[in-house]
């Protein structure tokens, strides 16, 4: 039996509902399932909501982009209490700089000749946050790139003509809130950070010194080798580790949900120590 714990809906760049999500896990046999969108938790009132009347077992989370040094990371946080204001305090100014950076790129795309009109990006996602996948996707609707990866190679990407970074937190600090409102902090897909495996265990040593909960062992970018690679360094440090589909619907088509006899098939066991990890994470709460 599978669990996918990394999954995106329409609240950020994923393009189904947190109920249609919950709908095709369960079509998919899923034990459980966590909705973690980037750096918002409001699709999660919806998402528990569908669950519980399908029985199906959800996790609340949150994707968060961060950055170690000068490496960009991100962070899942399971198990958080996202019904904190404070919290979504901390979030918003996440938001704001997602915000802020889309003007910029649609400034800069104007001047290379691609001008699109703001009101249809915000449109692409009436509900939730849009970002640089929303952007790829207008720009390939207005047929000005064949599609949304040419659109990333061509213009969005990092080091492309309409690249702009935005706003982030350190990952020190996004562990210790993910920590404070009583969830789990674990590093997304730490493969991708380097396929030759030379930045990660020094990256992961210094991020379980400073809170870091667990690694994503199961993603669908993780070949067999890497994930010998990460399961022994996740030992080495006594971390959890956890794993998902990184789910975006038609926004990432090669990204399908995780099912028995797919690319992507977390084993369910993960769960016992994810719940066991959190229970005493609460109690840490509670009792400081």
């Amino acid at each position: 039996m599978c669990v996918d714990l990394h999954i995106h809906s329409t609240f950020s760049d994923g393009t189904l509902t947190p109920t249609e999500l919950v709908r095709l896990g369960c079509t998919q046999k899923l034990t459980a399932m966590a909705l973690t969108d980037h750096d918002t938790t409001a699709g999660l009132n919806e998402f528990i909501k569908a669950a519980d009347e399908r029985g199906m077992h959800a996790i609340t989370g949150v994707e968060i982009h961060a950055i170690h040094g000068q490496q960009y990371i991100h962070l899942l946080g399971y198990g958080i209490d996202h019904t904190d204001p404070k919290l979504q305090t901390w979030l918003k100014r996440l938001q704001q700089g997602r915000e802020q950076r889309n003007l910029k790129i649609l400034e800069k795309l104007a001047g290379l000749g691609y001008a699109l009109d703001p009101e249809e990006l915000v449109q692409l996602s009436p509900v939730g946050q849009t970002g640089r996948p929303h952007i790829a996707r207008l720009l390939v609707k207005q047929g000005l790139c064949p599609d949304m990866q040419q659109a990333f190679y061509r213009l969005l990407g990092q080091g492309k003509p309409a690249y702009v970074s935005r706003f982030v937190y350190s990952a020190v600090e996004t562990i210790a809130v993910i920590h404070q409102y009583g969830g789990l902090a674990v590093l997304a897909h730490p493969g991708q950070i380097d396929s030759g495996y030379r930045k990660q265990p020094r990256l992961i040593a210094e991020l379980a010194l400073r809170g870091l909960d667990g690694i994503e062992l199961y993603h669908p970018s993780h070949r067999k080798k890497m994930r010998k690679k990460l399961g022994e360094t996740a030992r080495h440090h006594a971390l959890l580790t956890t794993g998902g589909s990184d789910f975006h619907g038609s926004n990432r088509p090669k990204n399908r949900l995780a099912a028995a006899g797919s690319t992507c098939c977390p084993p369910d066991h993960i769960l016992d120590e994810l719940n066991q990890r959190l229970r005493k994470r609460r109690d840490l709460s509670t009792t400081t």
